[in-house]
């Protein structure tokens, strides 16, 4: 490649400037024309974008050598790459990554309506050339990245609980990256949703709201296991608007409000959301946003592709080590319940859960308070564990990959957002107990 390889002109290929493409027919008839990506893929592959059934795309099928003109946009230093087509793709990561980014310059360039990707063209990068001019000189490098990511490994190994963990994580986004809008999502794998379970910058922290697979950047990065990354604000198309669909009603007759807001940004203008993957399963995303355009770059991509890598390990590993014997002592003595009871209602169909006609939260981490508060009123019980739970048949945890401590912190934060009055204290490795502070009359409703 000359002495240059793709990662050191990474920023041509962020999309900030559409790039000219020189084809020949098989007759040799050259024909030049601009495409609107050039997309990474590896240090020896480029992906374009297929938009277009025009002259261009005639010719690489007749002829797959082909040589693109990019600019770096700080420096305006040209480079010049030589290509061989290899495959087009119509579905898959490398395509929906492309389509979202391709989405984001079509709004930003007003042309919403006519960019529409139709595949993503694979090709290898046989050399790259730098251009004879006299460009700018080169910004200073961003420093530190490397050093993030180890603050993060520091931080991230030393958590013993989930919770601790999903602090860990944001407190780095918040102080080592300056994201101002973050957040953690984990999948439902019975339900195949993904639900919010820590989040920071946001008016209110949406804990519980949920999100289907495949919508928005956050459903498309879990769908596809790949990050997703817009730099605009995109007006025309699914990634760009906050999924504010969350929990909805599914049992008859039942009119209360089962809506958690998504805490999403109302205008985001630049979106990165990444999988949390650990061997080879889908355990949730990691997502932050900014008002801002043009906010994360592709070094910011790596740092939270790192990140996710890691939570995910350490998240499976909280998963799987071992739990202590089912000998649980006594807990702490807890404040004596007074005052008017606490209306729980729990709905057979869904596991939804509403204390005095305020929805709480639904599925196996309602179907798990409802057994907690049942314990509690018929056998006086406030102390449980992990590993019952697990063993419990009624609860409906699936018989891998339960997430039972996300659901249990899930629980947790939704209580502590509902009131002072019902909380789930920890009391030790896999112990906790159920603190009331009111007395509660239990409703089972079909």
């Amino acid at each position: 490649m000359s002495g240059l390889v793709l990662g050191a002109i990474r920023p041509c290929l962020e999309g900030a400037i559409p790039a000219m493409m020189a084809t020949c027919a098989a007759d040799g008839t050259p024909n030049v024309a601009y495409i609107s990506q050039v997309y990474y893929v590896d240090e020896r592959h480029v992906a374009l974008s297929f938009q277009f059934f025009n002259k261009t795309r005639q010719n690489i099928l007749a002829n797959p050598y082909a040589s693109v003109l990019v600019l770096h946009p700080v420096t305006a230093g040209f480079f010049r790459l030589h290509l061989r087509y290899l495959r087009t793709e119509t579905e898959g990561p490398l395509f929906e990554g492309m389509k979202a980014q391709l989405a984001g310059i079509a709004s930003h360039s007003g042309m919403a309506n006519v960019f529409r990707l139709l595949g993503s063209d694979v090709y290898e990068v046989q050399t790259i050339e730098a251009v004879a001019g006299e460009p700018l000189p080169a910004p200073p490098a961003r420093c530190g990245m490397l050093q993030v990511v180890r603050r993060c490994s520091e931080q991230l190994s030393r958590c013993t609980t989930l919770d601790d963990l999903l602090n860990a994580a944001l407190a780095v986004l918040t102080d080592s990256l300056a994201v101002r809008h973050a957040m953690v999502l984990m999948l439902d794998p019975l339900t195949q949703r993904l639900y919010t379970v820590a989040s920071c910058g946001y008016a209110t922290s949406g804990v519980g709201s949920e999100i289907e697979m495949g919508d928005g950047v956050i459903g498309v990065a879990a769908r596809e296991r790949t990050p997703v990354r817009i730099m605009h604000m995109t007006s025309a198309y699914l990634y760009s608007q906050a999924v504010r669909s969350s929990l909805r009603a599914d049992t008859p007759g039942l009119t209360l409000d089962q809506d958690i807001p998504y805490p999403g940004l109302r205008e985001p203008h630049s979106q990165l959301a990444v999988p949390i993957v650990s061997v080879g399963r889908l355990l949730g995303v990691l997502f932050i946003e900014s008002p801002n355009d043009l906010q994360f770059n592709f070094e910011d991509e790596d740092v939270l592709v790192a990140m996710a890598g890691q939570l995910g390990a350490a998240i499976d590993l909280l998963q799987v080590s071992p739990e202590p014997a089912e000998v649980v002592p006594p807990a702490a003595p807890l404040p004596v319940a007074v005052g008017s009871p606490l209306q729980v209602r729990h709905f057979r169909a869904n596991d939804s859960i509403f204390i005095n006609n305020h929805y709480l939260i639904k599925g196996v981490a309602g179907a798990i308070f409802w057994k907690l508060v049942t314990d509690f009123t018929q056998q006086g019980r406030t102390v449980f564990s992990n590993r019952e739970l697990r063993l419990d048949p009624n609860l409906g945890l699936p018989d891998v990959a339960d997430n039972l401590e996300a659901r249990l912190l899930l629980l947790q934060r939704r209580l502590t957002e509902h009131g002072p009055h019902i909380r789930i204290e920890k009391t030790g490795r896999g112990r906790f107990q159920l603190a009331l502070q009111r007395p509660v009359e239990l409703t089972q409703m079909d």
